[in-house]
């Protein structure tokens, strides 16, 4: 109950503080990653949480697979297909780039041996537009600027899985993951790709039933219905959640937009509260012991991670694109590391694979370091873009025009 009531005071605070987040550099995710390192007990001690705790697995599980859920619901296939160039430099070259470059800095700066550094890169090569709100979101940013951050943060998740769970299964003898041959993990992908196209289907089959069908104000439970039993058929089959729960999302605002239209009020506010409690929980693991254990070595790894090796991988992915030298610099600089890094870093962690605490200890700074710094600068950042519409030019999310823009100094 203790973990229960701090939630709901640090989710009070910063419904209170919003507003000002919005306008500056506070950021509520921030606030829950600080809230649950303060009492967590290198601080406060008001609960008591290790990374081997069930519900530090749990809350990072839950979020993930919502927050791919509902970030499915925002891929629109004719906008892909029309705009595919860019998201696909950055997720053919950029990823790689960056994938590699971590691994090499890890292996020489930290000495993790190569397998286990290759897994660090792998870990930390998805970005997350959650704490990059701001930039995602604000119409006054560009909108190939926004689409290329979405796009490319919603399916390097589903890239880096693969990668991931093979390198762990090759790291060493150990159980769990490690276990797993190489044809049980492409199993579990089919069948977590398989249940997030089929299981839409089906639902959106029974609703064209002249029996059946949902009154207005139970319509929004429908995708959470399809995304509950997704959840629980893929645990109970071993069938990858994370995978089936974007293809899932994407799946329903293709068959069925007016379904999404009705979930996404719901959906959002759903998936902010399993962020918010997986932020709380992966905050209470930020003990000063945690960051004592890092070596000088990693915390330059953490730097070059956030400050190099992502900015300079996307950099000249986009060379020869249409991307002016100021969007180029915030792509770049957006590459903030996020849940599906937490969960890839608890999968190496519960593995118990040979050099796994050292490189959780690398992979969780680097988490921590790159919420604080992307999280607290996308607003100003955002504000550095301001768009005037040409009068009787419809804006180039309409029709694809490049409405006029300036630089704000």
């Amino acid at each position: 109950m203790v973990l229960v009531a701090v939630f709901g005071a640090a989710l009070l605070i910063a419904v209170l503080l919003s507003g000002l987040a919005a306008r500056t550099v506070l950021s509520t995710s921030f606030l829950f990653l600080v809230g649950g390192a303060l009492v967590s007990d290198g601080f406060l001690g008001l609960i008591h949480i290790t990374p081997e705790s069930e519900i530090v697995a749990v809350t990072a599980d839950l979020a993930l697979f919502a927050v791919l859920f509902t970030d499915g619901m925002h891929v629109s296939f004719p906008k892909l297909r029309a705009n595919w160039k860019n998201p696909a430099r950055a997720l053919g070259l950029g990823m790689p780039l960056a994938f590699v470059g971590m691994a090499l800095v890890t292996h020489y700066l930290v000495g993790l041996d190569w397998t286990t550094s290759f897994l660090v890169g792998a870990v930390l090569a998805p970005t997350d537009p959650v704490f990059a709100s701001a930039i995602v979101s604000r119409k006054e940013v560009p909108a190939k600027l926004r689409q290329l951050l979405n796009v490319e943060s919603g399916i390097n998740d589903g890239l880096a899985l693969p990668v991931v769970l093979v390198l762990i299964a090759a790291a060493g003898p150990s159980s769990g993951h490690a276990e797993a041959s190489f044809g049980k993990i492409g199993m579990e992908l089919a069948l977590g790709l398989a249940f997030g196209v089929l299981l839409p289907l089906l639902v959106n089959g029974l609703v064209r039933f002249r029996l059946l069908g949902a009154e207005p104000k139970l319509q929004p439970l429908l995708p959470l219905a399809t995304g509950i039993i997704l959840y629980a058929v893929c645990h109970l089959t071993h069938a990858n959640p994370y995978l089936a729960a974007f293809s899932a999302g994407a799946v329903i605002v293709a068959v069925s937009p007016e379904a999404k239209a009705a979930f996404e009020p719901l959906g959002e506010a759903l998936a902010e509260l399993a962020k918010f409690a997986a932020l709380l929980v992966f905050g209470a693991l930020l003990t000063p012991q945690l960051f004592g254990d890092l070596s000088v070595g990693g915390y330059i790894a953490v730097f070059l991670a956030i400050v190099l090796i992502r900015p300079a991988s996307l950099l000249l992915s986009l060379i020869g694109t249409r991307f002016d030298r100021r969007e180029k610099l915030v792509a770049a600089w957006f590459g903030p590391k996020g849940f599906a890094s937490v969960v890839y870093g608890l999968l190496v962690l519960q593995a118990g694979i040979p050099q796994s605490e050292q490189a959780f200890t690398l992979i969780a700074v680097c988490i921590a370091f790159s919420i604080i710094a992307h999280s607290s600068t996308d607003v100003p950042i955002a504000r550095l873009f301001d768009v005037d519409d040409l009068a009787g030019i419809p804006d180039k999310e309409d029709d694809g025009t490049v409405a006029r823009q300036r630089w704000v100094r």
